[in-house]
């Protein structure tokens, strides 16, 4: 499989290389400028907003500049077009997804971006606009990645072929993979970048949603292995620890998931469910279930949430003190206090999709899907700051750097 999957990786002159740009002299640092990165799925766009305070916009990436390219390709492979078309009816709501998730690389230099629709991950030259190197995953969809501490290596999840690969952020060179459970969905690296878990979601693109169908979704666990080796190192099956807890009403497809700044704990959402879980690592155990308030404005008719969300997006604040919840069908995010677990306001947001931390660890960062735009919240107070416009349904917000006088790829 490494040898196959390091094949895929297309000669640079396949998708029309990015000119030499220049670059700070010998012996010099480029000075950068730390920003979020908000991926617009349905216009396949990213925008870079400040990440601190009024998060105004500062420029614009097309993160599907060979569009015509996979396009023609897609429409010449029945196999593809059939997948293609069955991502934009499902999981697109009617549109195509365009780019997933991104990171910048450490220089700055440029944005890697996962494209579900082109099933691949693609590196962006940020001064040019231009594809570095592209990467297709196997199967025929990419979903959410996780960036290693040192920012050299990304891992995604290949959704169709229950694979993670992680590949070399630089040349986009395959450094390993691993299989999962069904539908790998989110990924992260712990224990300062020697693990990587991946939380496996199943089958959510089916209306089998009332609970007595649950069997039909699949294989759905926590994979974890060694991120040198990407040996499995432990597997858990969430269905034991929910059952065990007394949960057995719970799905346990994990969604948006955070770790303690020590690793000790885990708090993740599952499908179906307005909530959130703690679990124990050492204790391997579930210790608490926060139920979260309902919207009454929400259908129950559980065949109209998103992919079989009710909420999705989780984040932590730097201390570990306060958890960011993004309520997506209940329209709203709150900042719950991680020692008692109590929300607090309800801030009202239009399906709100993802958590992030703003990059001074002051607030809590939401993209509004329903409304295409990102909200701030303030940690503190748990109230909304300020919001911004973005691009169409913007869904995954990280954190990156750009060079300090950046404002936009040349060719944009």
């Amino acid at each position: 499989m490494g040898a196959l999957a390091a094949a895929l990786v297309l000669p640079l002159a396949a998708v029309a290389p990015a000119a030499a740009t220049a670059g700070p002299a010998p012996g010099q640092v480029r000075a950068l400028r730390e920003v979020m990165f908000v991926g617009n799925n349905w216009d396949g766009t990213a925008d870079v907003i400040r990440s601190t305070g009024d998060l105004a916009r500062i420029g614009r990436v097309n993160v599907v500049p060979d569009k015509d390219q996979r396009l023609t390709e897609i429409y010449l492979n029945p196999v593809k077009l059939a997948y293609f078309l069955g991502i934009r009816l499902g999981p697109g709501e009617g549109h195509d997804q365009f780019v997933d998730d991104m990171y910048s690389t450490p220089d700055g230099s440029a944005v890697v971006v996962s494209r579900p629709s082109f099933a691949d991950v693609v590196s962006i030259d940020l001064a040019t606009g231009r594809i570095n190197w592209r990467f297709p995953v196997s199967g025929y969809r990419s979903d959410h990645m996780a960036l290693s501490p040192d920012g050299t290596r990304v891992a995604v999840s290949a959704s169709t072929s229950n694979t993670v690969h992680v590949l070399d952020v630089r040349t986009g060179a395959q450094l390993g993979s691993f299989a999962t459970g069904d539908k790998p969905h989110e990924n992260l690296f712990t224990d300062g970048g020697r693990r990587i878990w991946n939380m496996s979601i199943g089958e959510v693109n089916t209306a089998l949603d009332a609970p007595w169908l649950d069997w039909t979704k699949g294989d759905r666990r926590i994979t974890v292995v060694d991120a040198d080796t990407f040996a499995p190192v432990r597997v858990i099956d969430m269905r034991e620890r929910l059952d065990a807890a007394g949960r057995s009403d719970l799905s346990d497809a994990i969604r948006p998931a955070a770790f303690t700044p020590d690793g000790s704990t885990l708090y993740f959402q599952v499908s179906f469910f307005n909530g959130l879980v703690e679990y124990d690592v050492a204790a391997d155990r579930i210790t608490r279930v926060k139920t979260l308030p309902k919207n009454p404005a929400t259908s129950e008719d559980r065949t109209t949430w998103v992919n079989d969300s009710r909420h999705h997006g989780l984040s932590m604040s730097p201390a570990g003190d306060k958890l960011c919840v993004a309520g997506t069908m209940d329209d709203y995010a709150t900042v719950v206090d991680r020692a008692t677990l109590q929300e607090g306001p309800l801030v009202p947001a239009s399906k709100p999709y993802w958590a992030t931390v703003s990059g001074d660890g002051t607030a809590c960062v939401i993209s509004e899907s329903g409304a295409d735009q990102v909200t701030a919240i303030d940690f503190a107070t748990g109230r909304k700051t300020v919001s911004v416009p973005v691009g169409d349904h913007p869904q995954r917000v990280r954190l990156g750097h750009v060079p300090a006088d950046w404002t936009g790829p040349s060719g944009a």
